[in-house]
């Protein structure tokens, strides 16, 4: 089995298509027929076969679409560590739920950064359904967020912190120093952060929870932003308890009490549970939820702009 044959197959099992597969890879319709069948012949097995409903994968079919993931996967991260080990540098890929990546992971990230100097370390963010997948894919070796519905015996998960997720608004709003029913703010227009569209995750549970419709639901592209539309009076917002304390204080947002505007959740770290996952992987798992690394992710330390590099969905500390 050659990566060209596996790459074909994992393309023909994601897409359903020959067709779309070849495009995918931009190469003819007849060369990944002929991958596919160099497979076949080696393997002794149809992989799958056409119907009029789609493609119906062997036994065989399905366990090799496991293993050429796992397999395209372990090639591109020995490229990547081959690379990174021949400048003396290794690199640890982060996989964060976008409401720990926007407001504890600068502060953790820089902090374990600092223990290592030929460490640099990637921070992507990541919808926390996908978090399985990218890790048996190889696409990151740690991911935090919320936990996995189900355990997972493929995988190592670790509580790292416990957090508070609480509805502010302005002051001038009418439930301001009420406590409000269900029903209130089930009729609130709630302003929130990306987190409320992933797979999971505190903000998503307290809407659903709630019940809020759809049409009452704005969501914008960071958690800060939707707090900054509450400041100004044009509807209710979920947020970290930690992070609009200061706001509070100051009496430039009120938070709101009672048993259904706010909700406590634990992030956990993700790792993969068998020999190849990178140390620093397990390192950083362990790192995470002792009393510095806490105080670190509430507080944050702040990163030099000379080790700032900003990208629509990644951002690298090195």
């Amino acid at each position: 089995m050659t990566p060209t044959q596996l790459r074909a197959y994992s393309a023909v099992v994601r897409l359903g298509s020959v067709k779309q597969a070849a495009a995918q890879l931009e190469v003819s319709e007849s060369a990944v027929s002929l991958h596919i069948g160099q497979l076949r012949k080696e393997l002794g097995d149809q992989l799958f076969s056409r119907t009029s409903g789609g493609l119906i994968f062997t036994p065989g079919g399905l366990r090799l679409a496991s293993r050429a993931t796992e397999m395209l996967g372990l090639q591109d991260i020995t490229v990547l560590e081959v690379s990174s080990a021949g400048q003396g540098r290794r690199l640890l890929r982060i996989g964060a739920s976008s409401l720990f990546a926007e407001h504890a992971a600068p502060g953790l990230i820089e902090l374990f950064a600092n223990r290592a100097a030929d460490l640099d370390l990637e921070l992507s963010v990541r919808n926390p359904g996908a978090f399985r997948e990218l890790l048996i894919e190889r696409t990151i070796d740690i991911a935090i967020g919320p936990p996995p519905a189900t355990p997972d015996p493929a995988m190592v998960c670790r509580p790292v912190m416990y957090y508070r997720v609480v509805t502010v608004a302005a002051p001038e709003h009418p439930l301001a120093g009420t406590q409000p029913t269900l029903r209130q703010l089930r009729d609130q227009t709630w302003l929130l952060g990306p987190s409320a569209a992933a797979d999971g995750g505190a903000i998503r549970t307290l809407v659903r929870r709630l019940g809020v419709p759809d049409d009452r639901q704005q969501i914008f592209q960071s958690h800060a932003a939707a707090v900054e539309e509450a400041k100004r009076g044009r509807g209710v917002a979920a947020a970290l308890s930690f992070t609009v304390a200061p706001e509070v204080r100051k009496g430039h947002l009120v938070q709101f009490c009672g048993p259904h505007a706010s909700l406590e959740e634990v992030w956990h770290s993700l790792t993969l549970a068998e020999p190849g996952t990178p140390s620093a992987a397990a390192e950083l798992a362990r790192f995470a939820s002792t009393p510095r690394a806490i105080q670190a992710m509430m507080r944050g330390t702040g990163i030099n702009v000379g080790r700032f590099r900003p990208s629509v969905h990644v951002t690298l500390w090195s």
